[in-house]
């Protein structure tokens, strides 16, 4: 099940951008965002693949949607210039930005080579 973050379940979760200088994942478990908005075509197509990843990869890792449109301040801490935006965050190491539609197969890879995780 995928997780719509706010500011402030951001910074309470994946990374205190507010106080921290460095990079610093707060998670227990590696997580994926989608940047999105709702009038994006992209994102629509991405968002299930997410969804069902998110249920196939339950206890494994993360995956977390942020809205553009009403995030727009950590959408531009995070550069998002185009939507969809995935960001690959491992538990330990420097998060990856993936942008546009990813096919599933391509965010597989992402998840095993950046996070660091394997399918059941």
């Amino acid at each position: 099940m995928t997780e719509h973050l706010t500011k402030e379940t951001f910074l309470e979760k994946i990374f205190d951008y507010e106080h921290e200088r460095e990079w610093k994942f707060k998670g227990e478990l590696p997580a994926i965002i989608d940047f999105y908005a709702d009038w994006c075509g992209p994102c629509k197509m991405v968002g299930p693949v997410l969804e069902k990843i998110s249920d196939e990869y339950a206890g494994k890792i993360h995956v977390y949607k942020i809205n553009t449109d009403e995030e727009q301040e950590l959408a531009a801490a995070f550069g998002i210039q185009s939507i969809p935006s995935i960001l690959f965050i491992p538990k330990d190491g420097q998060p990856q930005m993936a942008v546009g539609a990813l096919p599933r197969a391509t965010i597989l890879s992402a998840i095993k080579d950046v996070l660091g995780v394997t399918a059941a």
